[in-house]
């Protein structure tokens, strides 16, 4: 069966994101430290189409995350751009040939038609809410896994909607002292039961199920 997974980074202090994002920089102050612990990984480095990297014990969990993965969905903050389309043309932050490799499915106001670029991403653009991006998402993927690819208040929102089935968290030993919290509105009543940890070189990966 098709499940709904989430991974993200998290700093000590709980943000996923620094503060004062931008255009020129969309992670925030700081917020680049979340993700060099992947930056090296050979597993990561090769579906963006570089050369080298690095093995240690956070492949097996980046190898985990990249597998039977057939949708994604992000919020329109992780794709990028501001506003309506019309007055400010975006095609994402990953140029023409996108890591993803298959159909994504972007939450946003302000309606498009959908954006194929190469090596087999396709972008649609949502209009009707997380169960619609979600029921095209699992129809897209099949029998495969739909991945929430970002950020935080789009998994804040199927969290909150009993809809996630899996989250990871990188915990990264850094503070930022603000930003976007990653676990900021999530309702109380949420129940997380701890399925794995992994200890690796500058993190440490806590993977959740919902209860």
């Amino acid at each position: 069966m098709s499940r709904l997974r989430m991974n993200i980074s998290m700093s000590l202090d709980g943000y996923s994101a620094g503060p004062d994002p931008s255009l020129d920089d969309p992670l925030g102050k700081g917020g680049e430290q979340l993700h060099e612990w992947a930056l090296g990984l050979a597993a990561w480095r090769q579906p963006h189409g570089l050369e080298g990297g690095e093995a240690n014990e956070s492949t097996q969990v980046m190898e985990a995350m990249q597998a039977n993965v057939g949708a994604t969905i992000m919020g329109r903050n992780m794709f990028g751009g501001q506003g309506r389309w019309e007055d400010q043309p975006w095609d994402g932050w990953w140029g023409e040939d996108p890591p993803f490799h298959h159909p994504v499915f972007v939450l946003t106001h302000h309606p498009r038609e959908p954006l194929e670029m190469q090596g087999g991403t396709t972008f649609s653009f949502v209009t009707d809410g997380i169960e619609s991006a979600l029921g095209q998402a699992q129809d897209a993927a099949g029998d495969q896994d739909v991945a929430i690819g970002g950020g935080a208040q789009t998994g804040q929102q199927y969290l909150n909607a009993g809809l996630l089935d899996q989250l990871q968290i990188a915990v990264v030993p850094v503070i930022l002292g603000g930003g976007t919290r990653l676990l900021a509105n999530v309702d109380p009543g949420v129940k997380l039961e701890l399925a794995g940890v992994v200890e690796a070189p500058g993190v440490t990966h806590l993977t959740y199920t919902t209860r």
